[in-house]
């Protein structure tokens, strides 16, 4: 079982966030086995933060040019959100690099957090993103 499984809890029905949100939830799983040892073949932990840090930014311009060419009036609160994940994750990568070890908890943080953030903060853009014409 992985540690984060993907579920249709975390399909919001946008079809381009949606494979944004699914290639979020395999990165993770796929730091989380190289962090137990299960993937010692994978790229290394520094590559894998590098490529979490860099695809989060990508999903969250996605999301943010979105929500400044809809109007969405959330968008302040939402990006405000994105920027404290921004901050945290590459946060991570820094401590990393600087030789610390990444520790589950820190992957326990990150699964926590995307979960809620899709689960909660995301689904509730999706009716104004829907009465928009947005669903690709």
């Amino acid at each position: 079982m992985s540690f984060m499984p993907w579920n249709d809890e975390f399909v919001i029905g946008i079809e381009r966030i949606d494979a944004q949100h699914r290639w979020l939830v395999d990165l993770t799983n796929a730091l989380h086995d190289r962090l137990q040892g299960r993937d010692d073949q994978g790229p290394p932990i520094g590559e894998l933060l590098e490529q979490l840090v860099e695809y989060t930014m990508n999903h969250f311009i996605v999301e943010e040019v979105l929500f400044q060419r809809l109007g969405y009036p959330e968008e302040e609160a939402h990006r405000a959100e994105h920027d404290r994940f921004n901050r945290q994750i590459i946060d991570l990568l820094y401590r990393h690099e600087d030789g610390e070890a990444v520790s589950l908890q820190a992957l326990e943080l990150l699964k926590a957090w995307l979960t809620h953030h899709i689960l909660k903060v995301d689904k509730a853009y999706v009716g104004f993103f829907q009465q928009k014409g947005v669903t690709a």
